[in-house]
């Protein structure tokens, strides 16, 4: 039997993410989740990739505010609304993506670009922005937020444990950065998990999420290392990509709490790595 274990959501998009009790999924991801992000002044969006001094910067929801903080003084901090009022759009880029998101706040604006030494801004997308998930991989025009590519992503606990038993030093999972952690079963059995039901919503194992190198980012100090990478290209990839966790779509909404059961009801044939 799998049962959800950890639930989390990351209010903006490459700052730190939180562990939450209970997570209301929407058509477009867990609520809350990546609904903010970073860009530069060319309004291209802005990550730990380039700069992994982002992780550094910790977010948290209280009330209805986003207050962003400083995780090596937390009264160093920035709150802005939670759900900012509708107001004029500008389009910024994520990936291939051009979105409408709107300017938040000059003054978390100048808090940020001090805290990562870059001149950068705040955005938000609003509820009419509709951002479409790879079509390759989509069923019903399902949407995302700001995530990479898509709303939810999903690791089985028994898979990172694998992973640990074979590196030298133990990684926790917020380097993977999920939103959905689950445990029972063998390791990547989330791999195959095709079609499978939470509460009774429908959900599908669409994707294998390729591996960037924010894993290799330490979330507590920002520096970076060689690992898991390295270890996860001997056994975890193909055509030259490192895969780990799986991107999930969904046909309803509704609520997940840990100890929600997984139901499976097809799984699909296991993916072939190193070769």
């Amino acid at each position: 039997m799998y049962t959800i274990s950890q639930l989390f959501i990351y209010p903006v998009k490459s700052l730190g993410g939180l562990e939450v009790t209970s997570a209301q999924l929407t058509n477009r991801g867990f609520q809350n989740d990546r609904r903010f992000m970073l860009v530069d002044s060319s309004n291209n969006f802005i990550t730990q990739r380039e700069y992994p001094v982002m992780s550094l910067l910790q977010t948290a929801i209280e009330d209805n505010e986003l207050v962003i903080f400083h995780k090596n003084n937390i009264a160093d901090k920035v709150a802005v609304p939670l759900h900012p009022a509708p107001g004029p759009t500008t389009k910024v880029k994520v990936w291939d993506d051009d979105c409408a998101a709107q300017y938040v706040s000059d003054s978390a604006d100048e808090w940020l670009s001090s805290k990562l030494s870059i001149l950068c801004r705040l955005v938000y997308m609003p509820d009419s922005e509709k951002r479409l998930v790879d079509i390759r991989y989509a069923d019903n025009k399902e949407i995302t937020s700001f995530s990479d590519g898509y709303p939810l992503l999903m690791i089985g606990q028994a898979s990172l444990d694998d992973l640990n038993n074979r590196l030298a030093e133990p990684l926790p999972v917020d380097r993977f950065r999920p939103n959905i952690v689950f445990i029972g079963g063998a390791p990547y059995d989330e791999d195959i998990m095709e079609h499978f039901l939470i509460n009774d919503i429908d959900m599908y194992g669409v994707k294998l999420c390729a591996r960037c190198t924010i894993p290799t980012i330490n979330q507590t100090n920002a520096s970076r290392a060689k690992e898991p990478l390295k270890t996860l290209a001997g056994y975890r990839m193909t055509n030259n990509k490192i895969y780990f966790g799986q991107n999930i779509l969904f046909k309803q909404t509704g609520w997940l709490k840990p100890g929600d059961t997984i139901k499976i009801i097809k799984n699909k044939a296991a993916v072939l790595f190193n070769c």
